[in-house]
């Protein structure tokens, strides 16, 4: 897709990774961009400096997607300013939780910030996409969705399952116009990874550590780079890290082998805390 004379949505969009992918999207020429998110102070400032660089290509909607009333306001809204959405991008996301003692409403929120919201959205933007006959949902889920995540089962579950939904959709909807990406990347450098996010750190102290372990960790910026040429493209699977396509390969290949080097890298976490 070209986004040039697109509208993009972003969910998550204050900071991080998502505000990095609005950027680009509006340097790409979208004329409208809908910057959404729970933190009002982020939204606000994300959308003033997309509109100083052209004035009225950006609005901001502050919206809890945990919902399905939060997700039809923002659709809504994006669409009373702008018209068709013709990208989606579900990038918001949390992580909070560690092991089997793991309250039951944390759980609940983080499956429905980091799976069920890209399904609530999914439910009001295919029929029109598929009347139109295109249309774009991507995701951001992350490298754990593919492989693991060593010290967040809630984080690990949610974000297989977010991979799942996007891959199915895929296949369901691939034929009829709707293009699906996923993003996985490992370590990104935002206050999430950091442990300073509002709504809890990444997978706690022992799973940040595991991801600043496991490879290179990125800027935003460069993260967004790459999403943007997986978007030209029509990629289904974006990895930022490339190493994350050879630990998968190493998990199919042998389960068992790949699990054994699994335990010993939170071993080697654990021995570190």
């Amino acid at each position: 897709m070209d986004l040039k004379d697109r509208v993009a949505v972003v969910t998550g969009a204050g900071r991080g990774i998502g505000r990095a992918l609005a950027h680009r999207f509006h340097e790409a020429g979208a004329r409208g961009v809908v910057i959404a998110d729970v933190l009002a102070e982020d939204v606000a400032s994300t959308t003033a400096e997309l509109n100083a660089k052209r004035a009225g290509s950006a609005i901001g909607v502050v919206a809890d997607i945990a919902t399905p009333a939060g997700n039809k306001d923002l659709i809504d809204r994006a669409e009373a300013a702008f018209g068709p959405i013709d990208l989606f991008f579900a990038n918001a996301g949390i992580g909070a939780g560690e092991y089997l003692d793991t309250p039951d409403d944390v759980w609940d929120r983080v499956m429905q910030v980091n799976t069920m919201a890209h399904i609530y959205a999914a439910r009001l933007l295919v029929p029109g996409w598929i009347a139109r006959g295109e249309g774009y949902f991507c995701s951001t889920a992350s490298a754990a969705g593919l492989l693991t995540q060593i010290g967040s089962a809630p984080y690990a579950v949610s974000k297989h399952a977010a991979v799942a939904f996007a891959e199915w959709l895929s296949v369901t909807y691939g034929d009829q116009g709707v293009r699906v990406s996923c993003l996985c990347p490992m370590g990104v450098n935002t206050k999430l990874l950091n442990g300073t996010a509002e709504e809890g750190a990444v997978e706690t102290n022992t799973g940040a550590a595991t991801v600043k372990l496991a490879g290179a960790v990125l800027e935003p910026e460069e993260v967004a780079d790459i999403v943007y040429r997986a978007i030209e493209a029509e990629t289904f699977l974006i990895l930022p890290h490339p190493e994350v396509k050879t630990f998968l390969e190493r998990k199919v290949a042998d389960v068992d082998r790949w699990i054994a080097g699994m335990r010993r890298l939170q071993a080697r976490v654990n021995s570190m805390s």
